[in-house]
């Protein structure tokens, strides 16, 4: 009587795909690895090649505002130290104190860009403050939607517009030391 021999095969990965391995220990073994059907390629499948062509490189995505503190913002690596105006591709110091600072005279960069912005994201410190309605007014004759919101989420309005290409500036105040985890002893 003829003995049966059962050869077990191993798939192994190799630079050409798929290939069938007859160890005498295989590594695994599955009842779902046997097939009735070819797994390897065949002779034709062999010589055809998959290419891809590049139409257009994308372009970054902009400025981002990586991190804020107290002192002011991590701005793509540059340091920016108190408030600043965010117009891609600048970084500018902006001449405010407080949210009361923001005035129609503090925003006239803002409204002055060519091509104009569509979104403007102001960030009023720790706490999310009413601006002048007057500020608002004239963002409003320009077409400039505003969004004024406290720093932390400004920052991140910001870097969400600007990822999807819009149009979007930013005017940010630092927020303020928060004294809410320190300990104080008596």
């Amino acid at each position: 009587m003829a003995a049966a021999v059962r050869t077990r095969f191993l798939l192994q990965r190799s630079t050409q795909g798929v290939l069938f391995s007859s160890r005498a220990v295989p590594a695994f073994s599955s009842p779902f690895l046997c097939r009735a059907h070819r797994l390897e390629p065949g002779d034709d499948e062999l010589y055809q090649r998959t290419s891809v062509s590049l139409m257009k490189h994308e372009a970054d995505s902009g400025i981002l505002i990586h991190s804020y503190s107290p002192t002011g913002f991590n701005i793509d690596g540059n340091r920016v130290f108190g408030p600043c105006a965010v117009l891609p591709p600048a970084i500018l110091q902006w001449n405010v104190g407080s949210y009361r600072d923001i005035m129609e005279e503090s925003i006239s960069l803002f409204h002055m860009l060519e091509p104009p912005i569509e979104i403007l994201v102001l960030g009023t410190g720790s706490r999310v403050e009413q601006i002048n309605p007057l500020v608002l007014a004239l963002l409003k004759r320009k077409r400039i939607a505003v969004e004024v919101q406290d720093t932390p989420n400004a920052c991140a309005t910001f870097n969400f517009l600007n990822s999807e290409r819009r149009l979007v500036a930013a005017g940010l105040i630092p927020p303020s030391y928060s004294t809410a985890l320190e300990v104080k002893q008596d």
